[in-house]
């Protein structure tokens, strides 16, 4: 099989946000145990949004045989990828430009989901850090702006199955 098919597959763009999502997730466990950093109320979110493009996405590799069922499938990725790059550039403005900002106050919806979350698995959801301090960068970048990177690949991504399942059918 040539790169060609590869990436004309209906499956291929399913799987790799599938892929990307869950380790993104696992990664970021692994990375906040490792180094004992500790998750905001924002990471949280993003994680729960990761893991709500993975379950899409494999919804996806279940129905892309079927046209309305892998737009449908894509149309979701693709907002709750554009739902994440918005939390993720939001928490990169507070780390960036308003660093004394608190992630919200009075305890906002949000907040109170991730308190939810946490009572049920606290170690992909308890949120006990700030969500203003970068705490650690990988060439240079903040894990909230390779989140926001990662957002807006997975949103193109989708996109990029929305387009091409319109424009013409694809190889198997």
């Amino acid at each position: 099989m040539n790169l060609r098919n590869i990436v004309d597959n209906r499956q291929t763009p399913f799987a790799v946000a599938l892929a990307l999502s869950l380790s993104l997730v696992g990664g970021g466990v692994l990375l906040a145990e490792l180094l004992r950093l500790a998750a905001c109320p924002l990471c949280v979110i993003q994680r729960m949004l990761y893991l709500s493009i993975a379950v899409t996405a494999g919804i996806g590799l279940l129905v892309t045989a079927r046209p309305l069922g892998r737009t449908l499938a894509a149309l979701a990725m693709t907002g709750i990828a554009a739902a994440g790059a918005g939390v993720a550039g939001y928490q990169v403005w507070i780390q960036r430009f308003a660093p004394t900002t608190t992630c919200g106050s009075d305890m906002p919806w949000w907040e109170q989901l991730v308190e939810w979350a946490a009572q049920f698995s606290p170690l992909l959801f308890r949120p006990n850090g700030l969500c203003s301090d970068p705490a650690w960068k990988l060439l240079g970048l903040s894990i909230a702006e390779w989140s926001l990177l990662c957002f807006t690949f997975l949103l193109l991504l989708g996109l990029h199955v929305l387009y091409h399942g319109r424009r013409r059918p694809q190889h198997r």
